[in-house]
């Protein structure tokens, strides 16, 4: 059986919004698109291949699937490590809205039934194969609130916007994580990985 994994770039302060690009995302007037690119550097980028060496399938929002759908087809070299299997492995969108995806290999799933897709696509995947979420922050915030994140990598970058929407929201289910990796790239960002343990613990000192 194999695990859901959820990747998202963040700010110090939490942004997870638009970190690719200056129109990648402007709801809520959010202008600061495009702040990862400053700090992508080699040691991003090997955690990016890493990761998508071990992906199996992809679990995708709407937005954040309309964002892949209009690039990652359009890379056709074997050889990259993240277009060769958005390319090629099985992609499922988690969409009301969405009807007839052009991207090859796409499965659209309604709410009512996304749980258990989850759970038939995980029975599926072998080995220590990943269920991967990559960004689509309404589903990730769905997904954490019904305990089905089995790992979490946060990249943190250097960098605080003030502004935009955030990963985790007010009201989410207080959940401790045991930190299970951890690394820094050369310009400065925190790559940490955690598996969820249970719920919140509290104490006094």
């Amino acid at each position: 059986m194999g695990k859901l994994t959820l990747t998202t770039f963040l700010t110090l302060d939490g942004v997870m919004q638009a970190p690719g690009g200056p129109d990648e995302d402007r709801s809520d007037g959010f202008e600061y698109g495009g702040w990862v690119v400053p700090f992508a550097d080699h040691g991003m980028e090997a955690f990016v291949k890493e990761l998508f060496d071990r992906a199996g399938a992809f679990l995708l929002g709407r937005r954040t699937y309309e964002i892949f759908a209009g690039y990652w087809p359009q890379v056709t070299d074997p050889t990259d490590p993240v277009a060769s299997r958005l390319n090629g492995l099985p992609k499922y969108v988690a969409s009301t809205t969405l009807t007839s995806p052009a991207w090859a290999g796409t499965t659209v799933v309604d709410g009512e039934h996304l749980q258990s897709e989850i759970v038939r696509v995980k029975d599926a995947l072998e080995g220590e194969r990943e269920l991967q979420v990559h960004g689509s922050g309404r589903l990730a915030q769905w997904l954490l609130a019904r305990d089905l994140v089995d790992e979490l990598n946060l990249l943190v970058f250097p960098v605080f916007l003030g502004a935009g929407r955030r990963l985790f929201p007010r009201g989410g289910l207080p959940t401790a994580y045991e930190l299970t990796g951890s690394r820094t790239t050369p310009n400065g960002t925190a790559i940490n990985t955690y598996r969820p343990t249970g719920r919140a613990t509290f104490g006094s000192f």
